[in-house]
């Protein structure tokens, strides 16, 4: 028998949410193939079996959180017989007490009284049972909560989980269903939890595992940190025109197309050199200056979340390879194929707007870095250029933006725009060409 255990999916993860179980008990599994899905402050990801065999037992149910280490199910060899519960023992009678023998003493004849009725036994009450509601339908602790929460009856809900037990998938569509029958006039004031329509048409929308704990981290970096925005524009044009030679034939070799963003990777490799401090933590009274550089991309996952894979050792990588390592990330978070070193160690983030067109972005630093750089969209611009003879003139150019957000305990103003500026000349000067051999 193998015990699966709730994985630690990221450093500071002490705990996760099984969302979805894809095998269930008597089925059989095989070695790395996806067993369930977790969700955790860091990650929703699919978990592949640590062995093959027969799912013999499920031990955490669909929308439970558990601990790091808990035992969620048990795998056993093929042909496994699937336990079934123990049938409580029955209790022997005890045997009568012996009755002792008295001498017979003839005694005076009494009147008869009426007999007074006897008090019937107590009935002994039954156990609760954790797991269900008083109607017997069975949900999680978190799952019954947000029943009571929604105002919903438990007797309307469908449970989809095993054995017929509700999972917050179906207290979410059980909601959205009433939701859409019920006359918003008469829809009274919902909880903050609730998904009804307020009355004037507004919905309240739960937040999901994912965004709950993606808006705790935030609002801790916000009061952890001394926040501090620092930007600089940058002339681009030099890569610009590198992309228009080359793309097409990177495409060709790589299978993806050749963007912006690993040339600011790059870029940022050369500089942090120069200015470690921007590598590091905070340890109380301390600042911990990395010697790994440990780049984190922030990924956008179809707008229900991001996550911030690392590639690691960028500094000793040139632009080719980081592109593939950038590439190579992203298609694992959308797939949620991450694994836990995949998104653990970074010691600096990029979050890239530019696709989106943005001009300027103010992140929030990713804890317990920090600093954190955002990269906003590049546009034509005019710009004046200086001639070989010293002369003046307008030209239109590829300008964006780099935006750092820096922790003052770490540093100053001076370091942080310094550093924008030797990132600016790096970008704008370097042979890139020759990067991509």
């Amino acid at each position: 028998m193998t015990d699966v255990t709730m994985p630690q999916l990221g450093e500071t993860v002490t705990e996760g949410t099984i969302t979805r179980w894809f095998k269930q008990v008597g089925e059989t599994v095989a070695v790395d193939e996806p067993l369930f899905e977790v969700s955790t402050d860091k990650v929703d990801s699919e978990v592949p079996s640590p062995t093959a065999g027969v799912v013999t037992e499920i031990r955490v149910p669909e929308g439970d959180t558990v601990l790091v280490g808990v035992v969620l199910a048990v795998i056993g060899a093929a042909g496994s017989a699937i336990p079934t519960p123990a049938a409580a023992p029955v209790a022997e009678a005890p045997e009568p007490a012996p009755v002792a023998k008295v001498q017979e003493v003839p005694v005076q004849a009494q009147p008869e009284r009426p007999s007074e009725p006897r008090p019937a036994p107590a009935a002994t009450p039954e156990p609760p049972q954790p797991d269900r509601l008083g109607n017997g339908v069975v949900a999680s602790p978190i799952v019954r909560r947000l029943i009571t929460e929604s105002g919903i009856d438990p007797n309307s809900i469908r449970g989809t989980g095993e054995g017929g037990r509700v999972t917050r998938n179906d207290v979410a569509e059980a909601a959205r269903g009433r939701a859409a029958t019920s006359p918003t006039a008469a829809s009274p004031m919902p909880t903050q939890r609730s998904v009804s329509p307020r009355v004037g048409g507004d919905q309240v929308v739960p937040f999901n595992n994912f965004r709950r704990r993606t808006a705790e981290h935030m609002i801790r970096s916000k009061a952890t940190s001394a926040h501090v925005y620092t930007s600089v524009e940058v002339d681009f044009e030099q890569i610009a025109r590198l992309r228009r030679r080359v793309g097409a034939e990177f495409k060709a070799e790589e299978g993806f197309s050749l963007t912006y963003l690993p040339f600011i990777a790059r870029a940022f490799a050369d500089a942090v050199h120069e200015f470690p401090n921007v590598n590091a933590t905070v340890d109380g009274d301390s600042l911990v200056v990395h010697n790994d550089v440990n780049l984190g991309i922030a990924i956008d996952l179809d707008h229900a979340g991001l996550l911030a894979p690392v590639v690691r050792n960028v500094d000793g990588k040139r632009l080719r390879a980081i592109a593939r390592e950038i590439r190579d990330l992203a298609n694992a978070a959308r797939s949620k194929q991450l694994t836990p070193d995949e998104i653990s160690g970074g010691t600096f983030t990029i979050t890239n707007m530019g696709p989106f067109g943005t001009t300027l972005t103010l992140p929030i630093i990713n804890q317990p870095q920090v600093a954190i750089l955002a990269t906003d969209g590049i546009h034509k611009k005019p710009v004046v250029v200086e001639g070989p003879d010293g002369e003046d003139s307008i030209a239109i150019h590829h300008i964006g933006v780099l935006a750092l957000a820096w922790d003052h305990r770490a540093f100053d103003g001076a370091y942080a725009a310094s550093f924008l500026r030797l990132m600016r000349e790096v970008i704008e000067t370097r042979e890139w060409e020759s990067e991509l051999a």
